[in-house]
């Protein structure tokens, strides 16, 4: 891989984190139950990177 392929691949892991981790703060300050903010935040992370990386893939 070159390193702009592993700085891209660091890059959507830190926005799946960050999103995962706003995603379930905000379900969980919104009165879901702390399961469903997990599966709340745990759903975002997932589809979060496949938009990033379809973004890249049409950007190229």
């Amino acid at each position: 891989m070159s390193p702009t392929q592993v700085l891209s691949l660091l890059l959507a892991l830190a926005a799946a984190l960050n999103i995962t981790f706003t995603t379930g703060l905000l379900a969980r300050r919104s009165g879901a139950g702390l399961h469903k903010a997990i599966l709340t935040g745990a759903d975002a992370a997932g589809s979060s990177p496949g938009i990033y990386f379809a973004a890249v893939a049409a950007y190229k």
